[in-house]
């Protein structure tokens, strides 16, 4: 439900404004996009592409005006513009979806009667066998990233195509999945590190520098995409707090991201995976 309630509320929150003058505003921001994309894909190769998706559901400024940047960047953006999370528009405009597993999937497993040690490694089990193969990105940062690389074994660093950063410093998120995989004797320019936190395309620009060169990347930027129309955009999330009558709970690597309403669960999961602070 989160998707879907996130993007009416976002949308009839908007509709408070001047409409043309947000996307007049809106349409020479993106312009302004295409042209620093444009110039970014000209430089000289590095040893993976730049590849940029549409995250934006969620918090967009509307559904037209998402539809119009995802048109816009794949008509004018193609050779860093690789797709979008929005099925429907994927369909209609012939691009590929994509997407990862989402932080409620991880945190049902909290209360579906596996001991709440193996959690992930039950959910990252389920994931594979549903999917077989396909959807290779692994969702980090649950119970924070540390705890999600002792459970990361060899076994699932073969299984999943990638990881996904959401919390936490990006540049030693990269690091440190990039250390695991070095550990495993797994090549890291078979694998694929997604950034997702709040980017926008300078960050995403970054952090390209910076990993390029060491394992394939992908970026899923959101609201600076689709809602980036000169007004402030509202912070709304949706998580589990219950399920199957039990506590729930996301640990982030961000503590304003950390989300549970019951003290007591929140303390025993971060003993049990010895998460402090």
């Amino acid at each position: 439900f989160e998707i879907f309630v996130l993007a009416i509320v976002n949308e009839l929150y908007f509709r408070r404004f001047d409409a043309a003058a947000a996307l007049a505003e809106g349409r020479r921001r993106l312009a302004a996009k295409v042209t620093l994309l444009r110039e970014f894909s000209a430089r000289p190769p590095r040893a993976h592409p730049f590849e940029l998706f549409d995250f934006g559901v969620r918090r967009r400024f509307s559904g037209a005006w998402q539809r119009e940047v995802v048109t816009t960047l794949r008509d004018e953006a193609s050779a860093v513009f690789k797709g979008t999370s929005n099925v429907m528009l994927a369909r209609d405009l012939g691009l590929v979806p994509i997407g990862t597993m989402a932080h409620e999937y991880l945190q049902t497993f909290q209360a579906l009667g596996v001991r709440l040690r193996d959690f992930q490694r039950a959910a990252l089990e389920d994931w594979v066998q549903e999917y077989r193969g396909d959807l290779g990105i692994a969702l980090t940062d649950v119970v924070g990233m540390d705890a999600f690389l002792a459970d990361f074994d060899l076994y699932f660093a073969k299984l999943f195509d990638g990881l996904r950063h959401d919390s936490g410093d990006p540049i030693v998120w990269g690091e440190k999945a990039l250390a695991h995989y070095q550990r495993l004797r797994i090549d890291a320019h078979t694998k694929r590190l997604v950034f997702s936190d709040g980017l926008d395309l300078p960050t995403a620009m970054r952090l390209y520098e910076h990993f390029a060169d060491r394992t394939q990347l992908g970026f899923g930027i959101g609201t600076s995409l689709t809602n980036d129309c000169g007004l402030v955009p509202i912070l709304i999330v949706m998580k589990l707090t219950h399920a199957n009558g039990q506590p729930v709970a996301k640990l982030s690597d961000s503590p304003g991201k950390t989300i549970c309403d019951d003290a007591t669960f929140l303390a025993y999961l971060r003993q049990v995976f010895g998460v402090t602070g």
